[in-house]
C-alpha cells in the first residue's frame, strides 16, 4: 500500500500491491561499442530497425544514469542528513529498519518524487528528484510515514489516518520551507505559508486514496484531523526544518 509522495503531485495508488518483476536484465552496449553506435546514429547510417533499437537503448542508458545519480544522493543523505539519520534511529528504536536495502531508486510514471509501501519500503523516483536537497526532503517525508506505520499502525485506507500521516510528513520533512515553496513550486504566501503548503499537499495526497470521492471530500477530512495532527511533531520536540 504505497502512500505519501513528495513532489509536484502528492497522490499515490495506496491500494496497489507490489509485483514481482519477471524481466531479465538487458546488457547495454558500453565503451567503444556504445560510441560506435552513437556515431552511426549521428551520421545517419542506421536503418529504421537499428534506429529504433538505438532509441530504446538510449532511454535505458538515461534511466541507468538517473538511477546511479539517485543512489549517490540517497547514500549521501543517509550518511550526512541530520533529519534522515534521526528518523532512522527513531524507527529502529520502535522495531523497524529503513536502509539502503529498502530505499529504492526507480523510474516513476506518476509525477511524484517518492512513495512509501509498508510491505516493501521507500521509493525514490529517480526521474522526478531534482537534486540532493530535494531527495533529502523526499526521504524525510517518507520516513515520517514509515515511523507512523510502526508507531501508530496506520490503516492507509482510512482517510483520517492517511490525512494525518500526510500532514505530519509535510510538516516535519522540510519540504514546506519557504525557499522550496517560492523557488521550486512558485507558491508565494505572505502569511501562514507553511500551514498552507502542508494543507495543500495533504489534500492532494488524500485525493489519491481510492476511498476519497473528490477534492472537497479530501479537504473535509484534512480539516477534521488538522489541529491534532499538525501539532503532533513526534518524534521531534518541535518542527525541526
Amino acid at each position: 500500500m504505497p502512500t505519501g509522495s513528495s513532489g509536484s503531485s502528492s497522490s499515490a495508488d495506496i491500494s496497489a500491491k507490489p509485483e514481482q518483476s519477471v524481466e531479465q536484465p538487458v546488457e547495454l552496449p558500453r565503451g567503444f561499442a556504445w560510441l560506435r553506435l552513437k556515431a552511426a546514429h549521428f551520421t545517419g547510417s542506421l536503418d529504421a530497425k537499428e534506429e529504433e533499437n538505438f532509441n530504446e537503448i538510449s532511454v535505458m542508458k538515461n534511466r541507468e544514469a538517473e538511477c546511479d545519480q539517485c543512489e549517490k544522493y540517497r547514500d549521501w543523505t543517509l550518511k550526512y542528513s541530520p533529519t534522515v539519520r534521526y528518523m532512522r534511529e527513531q524507527i529502529e528504536q520502535i522495531g523497524g529498519r529503513v536502509g539502503r536495502e529498502n530505499i529504492i531508486c526507480d523510474y516513476c510514471d506518476e509525477y511524484k518524487a517518492g512513495g512509501f509501501n509498508p510491505m516493501v519500503g521507500v521509493l525514490l523516483c529517480q526521474n522526478h528528484v531534482s537534486g540532493k536537497l530535494h531527495l533529502e526532503d523526499t526521504l524525510a517525508h517518507e520516513l515520517v510515514h514509515a515511523y507512523d506505520e510502526m508507531k501508530f499502525h496506520v490503516d492507509w485506507m482510512n482517510l483520517k489516518h492517511h490525512a494525518c500521516s500526510e500532514i505530519r510528513a509535510s510538516n516535519l520533512s522540510g519540504e514546506c520551507r519557504m525557499v522550496n515553496e517560492i523557488f521550486r513550486r512558485g507558491q508565494i504566501h505572505l502569511t501562514r505559508q507553511h500551514q498552507e503548503c502542508v494543507r495543500r499537499r495533504a489534500v492532494m495526497s488524500v485525493m489519491g486514496n481510492p476511498n476519497c470521492k473528490d477534492e472537497d471530500h479530501a479537504k473535509k477530512v484534512v480539516s477534521q484531523v488538522w489541529d491534532s495532527c499538525f501539532n503532533d511533531t513526534r518524534p521531534f520536540d518541535e518542527i525541526y526544518r
